[in-house]
């Protein structure tokens, strides 16, 4: 059959996959956002749903005042002896921990903390051991993929963190995998770092601690030399074999906003890519080495259909599964219901490391429309379009001196700047619209009777590339004021990709 790649589209970046029975797990890094790790499953690789998160408790994750892109990096799930593990990093804190769970739909365990630094913690179990695999310095100051053995009830280490393996010669070694296949030990990375140069590697050995043999031919799967392609900066993946024994990884990638356009905003998204075995041991990856967005195999059934959701609002969205806050959320401001929102502004704007009134959900494609009905008595409140605190577009209704008004805000680096004002006769509630598409979001107002055009801003300066930082575009529904009085009602949410 062919599939399409992304097979999950939106900032969901650093996949990690583990396979029980013949039902696939992964998770991804959230950073600054909450509830931590979202959690989807799969029976065919290509068609996910989310099934929650991991991190859902204050007790399990410290964001307070964490700066964006900081928080919880890149997550490894693994299933051992009926339970699942989760282990990832807090970077800000520059703590590695993991959690587990015996249901994969209930709550997970309090952290447990492991002395060994690094990020993209990994966990390799065989037979009554458990290796803990990170990339930083070992206990000797050498650099690279560090691994110890540690009690995986209390996460105590049982031997020194030691170097194994320092990567293929690339710059920025990260997420370490390893893998048992055929009585060889794999070592799979990534190197180059997440970006334009993003690129998978490995080594195999005889033990879990080598010595690791780099792959000839390493890397074995990037996009780093295709000028003018949609799909770039590949890398960061984790290998799977599935129940008919084909392997695959799944890994990041981006898409830039057009073929000589060298900016992305949708975030790093999650991509499929077939894996071959050859006599030798040694696999090769995806078409030359490449991903590709469609990939024509026959390891996947030719019954089985791609699905992708183009709509979504409040009816056809979980709260707790496709919706998520900044940092912790001050709970008594939010009133979550079926068909509508309510959220009453409080002094934390967007511009801040803290937790301001404010729910967002993915951006997934380029091409989309969102709308949302906003009634409110005092403050502001509206729709944001938000990468980081210093790089947000606001289209939002605002209690004024005379009544009520529509603005149009753009927020890149240190501009800051109100571009357009509507004034309203009298009434406070509007009908919000944004068009987006590769290059441009356009914004627009329905009240008094009539649609009026307030401008429009460029994709490019929401981007990774503008606003720096590992996420992606959140559109997020918002309330501030000082002193607010009453709850905001956001009701006919919707958001049409085309």
């Amino acid at each position: 059959m062919k599939y399409n790649n992304p097979v999950i589209k939106g900032f969901y970046p650093d996949p990690s996959v583990c396979k029980v029975a013949d039902t696939y797990y992964l998770v991804c890094s959230s950073f600054q956002y909450f509830p931590g790790v979202p959690l989807f499953e799969s029976k065919d690789l290509i068609n996910w749903t989310q099934i929650g998160h991991c991190l859902t408790r204050k007790s399990q994750i410290q964001l307070e005042n964490i700066n964006s892109s900081g928080g919880v990096f890149a997550p490894t799930i693994r299933y051992n002896n009926g339970r699942f593990y989760m282990v990832t990093t807090n970077d800000t804190l520059r703590q590695n921990f993991y959690i587990w769970t015996y249901d994969i739909y209930g709550e997970w365990s309090d952290p447990i903390f492991v002395d060994q630094g690094g990020i993209d913690p990994s966990l390799y179990f065989e037979d009554d051991k458990t290796y803990f695999i990170s990339n930083g310095a070992d206990d000797t100051g050498i650099p690279g993929i560090v691994q110890c053995e540690i009690d995986i009830e209390t996460g105590r280490k049982l031997t020194p963190s030691k170097t194994i393996w320092q990567g293929s010669g690339g710059r920025y070694l990260e997420s370490p995998h390893m893998y048992k296949i055929n009585g060889m030990y794999y070592l799979m990375a990534a190197e180059g770092g997440t970006e334009y140069g993003h690129m998978v590697t490995y080594a195999r050995g005889a033990s879990p601690y080598g010595t690791f043999e780099a792959y000839p031919h390493n890397p074995v799967l990037t996009n780093r030399n295709l000028g003018g392609y949609e799909i770039q900066g590949v890398g960061h993946g984790d290998l799977i074999q599935d129940n008919s024994g084909n392997w695959w990884i799944l890994h990041l990638g981006f898409r830039q906003i057009g073929r000589w356009t060298t900016f992305h905003h949708l975030g790093r998204e999650v991509f499929l890519t077939p894996v071959t075995f050859g006599e030798d041991g040694w696999f090769t990856a995806g078409h030359n080495g490449t991903t590709i967005g469609c990939f024509d195999t026959d390891c996947i059934q030719n019954s089985i259909v791609q699905n992708e959701k183009k709509w979504y609002t409040f009816e056809n969205t979980d709260w707790d599964k496709d919706w998520c806050y900044m940092r912790i959320p001050h709970t008594e401001n939010y009133r979550l219901y079926e068909d509508k929102l309510s959220l009453k502004g409080t002094e934390i704007t967007l511009d801040k490391p803290a937790s301001p009134s404010f729910i967002g959900i993915r951006q997934k494609d380029f091409n989309a429309v969102i709308s949302c009905d906003i009634c409110i008595s005092d403050g502001e409140s509206g729709i944001t379009l938000y990468m980081d605190e210093n790089h947000h577009y606001d289209l939002a209704i605002q209690k004024c001196e005379n009544g009520y008004q529509v603005i149009e805000r753009l927020n890149i680096g240190d501009i800051k700047s109100i571009e357009k004002t509507v004034n309203l006769k009298s009434d406070n509630t509007v009908s919000l619209v944004i068009h987006a598409n590769n290059d441009y979001y356009s914004f627009r107002v329905n009240a008094d009777g009539k649609e009026i055009e307030l401008g429009t801003a460029q994709t490019r300066y929401l981007s990774s590339e503008v606003a720096g930082g590992f996420t992606g575009v959140i559109i997020g529904l918002y309330s501030y004021g000082k002193n607010c009085s009453d709850f905001s009602e956001f009701t006919n949410f919707k958001c049409e990709y085309l």
